[in-house]
């Protein structure tokens, strides 16, 4: 006799490369209620293939954060070839939200626990709080004031290497809210910068300064606390050679302000050979 029972079916791990403007979604993480990145993703599956894993990102990206490359795994049984995939997702998700990559990886693969370095950009427009484009108004801040470049560049020079980056956290993280990742749960506030700099690109609004560091990684808000004090060196209230003595207090308030959300992109995550 055979046995009539369906044999289960083995699931896959994917891995899926997405960028989406955050303008309008409360964060990566799902929330009851309201518009996530990651809610979108999961409910997309479930209409593709009656599956509903909830994909797990590299890191949780804040209401209003953007991303260039954003990468989430998630394990599906469904036998779906990537390039069907992708273009379904494409076509069920918002336009907010595009599917660059999809691909099958070994079952070892953790989108946030694999990762070895990722690498965030901020975009400032300054001397632009009035006359910024309505184009780029959701993608920069439109800075007041006037930046001095070669302070910007000494500023971001002495973020390099690896150092306590407690000044530079968030004091007041939402944990109950928060994505259980790698960074979040560490207790430890200490992260390597690799590379750590500023560069300037034209754009319909003028002159746009763009931030770009890459590191293992970031704590809650670090980027847009590390953004918003060199722009207080920039503009002259703080000198770049604060910058060591406010990661030595260990304390936010040796820090300047948050810059807004709107100007952080995550640009790209990296990953071990080994994983993929």
């Amino acid at each position: 006799m055979h046995d009539s029972a369906t044999p289960a079916l083995r699931l896959q791990i994917w891995k899926v490369v997405v960028s989406y403007d955050g303008t309008d979604f409360r964060g990566w993480q799902v929330q009851p209620g309201l518009p996530t990145v990651q809610g979108e993703l999961q409910a997309a599956l479930g209409r593709i293939t009656g599956e509903t894993p909830l994909p797990q990102g590299s890191g949780r990206t804040d209401a209003g954060v953007h991303a260039l490359g954003q990468v989430a795994s998630f394990a599906l049984a469904a036998p779906i070839p990537p390039q069907n995939l992708q273009r379904a997702l494409n076509r069920t998700l918002p336009a907010s939200i595009r599917v660059l990559k999809a691909k099958m990886v070994p079952s070892s693969f953790h989108a946030r626990h694999s990762a070895v370095a990722k690498t965030y950009e901020y975009r400032v427009l300054p001397a632009a709080a009035d006359h910024c484009s309505p184009f780029l108004a959701r993608y920069v801040y439109a800075c007041p004031w006037q930046l001095n470049r070669v302070a910007l560049d000494a500023a971001a020079a002495h973020l390099l290497g690896e150092h306590d980056f407690a000044s530079f956290a968030a004091t007041d993280p939402d944990l109950a809210t928060r994505e259980a990742d790698a960074e979040a749960e560490a207790l430890s506030t200490v992260r390597t910068v690799f590379a750590s700099a500023w560069e300037e690109q034209a754009s319909t609004g003028g002159p746009l300064l763009i931030y770009r560091v890459r590191g293992n990684g970031f704590l809650h808000h670090m980027v847009r606390n590390l953004v918003g004090t060199m722009v207080e060196v920039g503009r002259g209230f703080l000198t770049a050679e604060a910058i060591p003595a406010i990661l030595a207090a260990r304390a936010r308030s040796a820090a300047g302000p948050t810059a807004p959300a709107r100007g952080l992109f995550l640009q790209s995550v990296e990953y071990g050979g080994r994983d993929e």
